[in-house]
This record gives structure tokens, sequence and C-alpha cells, in this order.
């Protein structure tokens, strides 16, 4: 049965978003350690205790929706979505799967994500949009994470059409 984790609005600095199971866990300033061997630089899945993502926006409030699924969602992505990634994370066993934005300001806990290897898809649309209007005071970058059982593979980046995302990709990604 799918299940949703968390659907709010994130309120987060220098755009990032990280999903964490440990204490050491998160986005520490290196981007090497994030994306070393991946082709996107958007969703960094390199480290051992968590992935990095990240956001259009540099600052603000971001609509956030992280969802559990019991299988590999539909093999075409919804076309509303601008930019697509796939990763691959291993949840340890006796680890809480938790989200945080930059050093913390915003966190919580995803209830009940058995340990395990998983896939993750990250959906963005309006990157760009976040990017330009970086300090707005509405809501101008959405995000669909969702998760599922799955044996390891090589990231994916499924589709990308923003500006955003072509920059990060050619930045960070690139690596394999």
């Amino acid at each position: 049965m799918d299940r949703v984790l968390l659907d709010q609005v994130i309120m987060t600095d220098y755009g990032q978003f990280d999903l964490i199971w440990a204490d050491e866990g998160g986005f520490d300033g290196i981007f090497e350690r994030c994306f070393e061997g991946q082709v996107n630089g958007l969703v960094g899945a390199a480290a051992p205790n968590g992935v990095y993502i990240n956001l259009g926006r540099r600052s603000g409030g971001s609509d956030m929706c992280i969802v559990l699924l019991d299988k590999r969602p539909a093999t075409e992505p919804d076309s509303a979505w601008e930019d697509i990634v796939e990763v691959s994370f291993a949840l340890p066993p006796g680890h809480d799967l938790r989200w945080a934005s930059w050093a913390d300001e915003t966190k919580g806990e995803l209830a009940n994500v058995p340990p395990g290897s998983y896939r993750l898809r990250v959906s963005a649309k309006g990157r760009d949009e976040g990017h330009d209007g970086e300090f707005s005071e509405e809501v101008v970058d959405h995000y669909l994470l969702e998760m599922w059982p799955a044996t390891p593979k090589p990231d994916a980046i499924v589709r990308s059409k923003s500006q955003s995302a072509e920059y990060w990709h050619k930045t960070w990604g690139s690596r394999r």
C-alpha cells in the first residue's frame, strides 16, 4: 500500500534538502562526496549516510511530497514534471529515515520506513521559477519524492527540461 510520508511546504536555505539516517548524515558542503560516480547533479546519493537534494530556490518555501511505494511507479512519469532523476540508496537496519533542510532549520521523521535497498525518483517542476524568484514569498517550486524497494543500480536522468537542472547536471553530475 502506498503511503504519504510527508506533504508540506518545507522552509529551507541554500536550496538544501536531505534524507538522512545517521547523525553525521546530510550535505556537508562537499559536492564531490555526494555526487561521486553519478551522472546527475540534482540528487546526490553517493554518501553513505544520506541523500542530498538540490532544490531550485535558494531560500523560502518549497512544496515537498514524499511517498513510500510498494513497487516501482509507472514507467512514464507524469509529463507535468520538468525534471526527473532516479538514484538508489540503502537504509541500514536500526536506523530511522529523517529529513532536514539546511542546518536542520526544519526537520522531521519519515515514520515506519523499513530498512533495505530503495530506488528514489525525484520529480521537480518550477526549478527555473525557484531560481528566478528565490526570495519570493509564494511557493514557486514543487517536488515529488517516490521511493520503493529495489536492488541498487546507477543513477539516471529521466527528464531534464529546466535550465537550472541542466546547469547542475553539468556542474556536479557527469562523474561516471
